[in-house]
């Protein structure tokens, strides 16, 4: 009797202490587990077209800013540059001869030695060929830049988490081949109930839980709280005023900044992982 009554009384103290950490817990705590982690990623796509002529990066792979990811064949854009400096050259000779006549032209007509008429055509020639260098310079820069833009580079830091270019491939401007996530700064944005949001202040400590790195916690701090709440952008938004009511508590929310990360971390915390997430109450 003596032991059945020590086991009862040992669960009793078992079921009020973890009743009180509980509550401790409720007390110093705001948690969610509806929570990702992000990252600044970019779908990389090419500028200009062309045939894919070598690719030069896999999935996975680790690249410094401007490491080349892919060329483009850039033959078509060797020649128009050839074309349009061929052309410069031509329109540069042209524009140093009208430029010379008109200051010789100019000096004549104040000395009242040609007609007006004869000087404001050598002016006119002049402010032509002029145009027309300057047109042509600025097409010369614009194929130096398509011919830059046949290398397709990595905006920064980071890893190429995904390809869609195969050697061959026709590219299109604007359609992308990589996938890109920087390797900079690491945040989660956890979705706190309207009920919370309250005891959540920016600064607030966070202590956050990663559910595919078991045993490890992070810290961080609350960056920004949403002016909205995560409904209010979606594609078709709650309608209240439709007569079919019915109350849900809505989210809010947190951008949470990662602190304290090394390399190895930020290798470890990919984009999208679902994390727990706990914010002490201020």
């Amino acid at each position: 009797m003596d032991k059945k009554k020590k086991a009862i009384s040992a669960i009793v103290v078992v079921a009020v202490l973890l009743t009180g950490y509980f509550i401790y817990h409720h007390m110093k705590w705001v948690t969610t587990d509806n929570a990702q982690l992000q990252a600044h990623s970019v779908m990389i796509a090419p500028k200009v077209p062309g045939f894919i002529q070598e690719v030069k990066v896999e999935e996975g792979q680790k690249v410094e800013k401007g490491d080349v990811l892919a060329l483009i064949d850039p033959r078509d854009y060797e020649n128009a540059l050839a074309i349009a400096r061929g052309e410069l050259g031509s329109v540069d000779a042209l524009l140093r001869e009208t430029e010379a006549n008109f200051r010789r032209l100019k000096d004549l007509f104040q000395q009242g030695a040609i007609s007006h008429q004869q000087y404001d055509k050598a002016l006119k020639n002049y402010n032509d060929a002029k145009a027309k260098d300057d047109a042509l310079k600025a097409r010369v820069k614009q194929a130096e830049l398509n011919l830059e833009y046949t290398r397709i580079v990595a905006p920064s830091k980071g890893f190429i988490a995904k390809k869609s270019v195969e050697l061959g491939q026709l590219a299109a401007p604007g359609v992308p081949l990589f996938g890109f996530v920087d390797s900079g700064e690491r945040w989660v944005t956890a979705n706190f109930k309207e009920t919370e949001i309250a005891d959540v202040k920016v600064g607030s400590h966070v202590e956050i839980e990663v559910d595919a790195i078991p045993g490890k916690s992070y810290t961080g701090k609350v960056q920004s709280l949403s002016s909205a709440t995560g409904a209010t952008f979606t594609l078709l938004p709650p309608d209240n005023a439709t007569g079919n009511f019915t109350k849900v508590v809505q989210r809010v929310p947190v951008k949470i900044i990662i602190e304290k990360l090394t390399e190895t971390d930020v290798e470890e915390l990919r984009a999208g992982l679902s994390a727990i997430v706990k914010v002490r109450r201020e």
